[in-house]
């Protein structure tokens, strides 16, 4: 049971944390942060979030089984990392294109997509292993 306090605050530190593992996954190219870490603020986030409600709550609010993030997040970074040998280029070999977007464009590449797919892997393995403990 949780106090009505923690309860109040969790609504409104949740969305900020998830917002701020946002911006950590995007600064981690240029600067510290990445898909790592980012991840791990994501987890604090619903981690936070099944304090102060119950771990149900927490399964219920991402829809999804915790092991499916792990399988997307390494599927995804594997294919990132994968691609560049289509080209000629070596393994993890970074890959830029421009892209249009909102009437401008956009660098997107490999590394940024490599980071989103740890970025959900890690969400998945701390998830899968709090919610686990939470069960005993």
């Amino acid at each position: 049971m949780s106090s009505i306090i923690l309860r109040t605050a969790s609504r409104l530190l949740v969305g900020l944390l998830l917002m701020f593992s946002i911006f950590l996954l995007l600064r981690g190219h240029n600067e510290p942060g990445g898909g790592f870490i980012g991840g791990l603020v994501a987890a604090a986030a619903f981690i936070l979030y099944g304090l102060a409600a119950e771990e149900v709550s927490v399964r219920q609010a991402i829809h999804f089984d915790t092991r499916s993030f792990i399988a997307s997040g390494l599927l995804i970074a594997g294919a990132s990392a994968l691609f560049p040998i289509f080209l000629g280029l070596p393994f993890l070999t970074g890959v830029w294109g421009k892209f249009g977007l909102f009437g401008g464009t956009i660098e997107l590449g490999t590394p940024v997509i490599f980071d989103v797919g740890v970025y959900i892997a890690v969400i998945g393995v701390a998830l899968t292993i709090v919610l686990a403990m939470a069960e005993e």
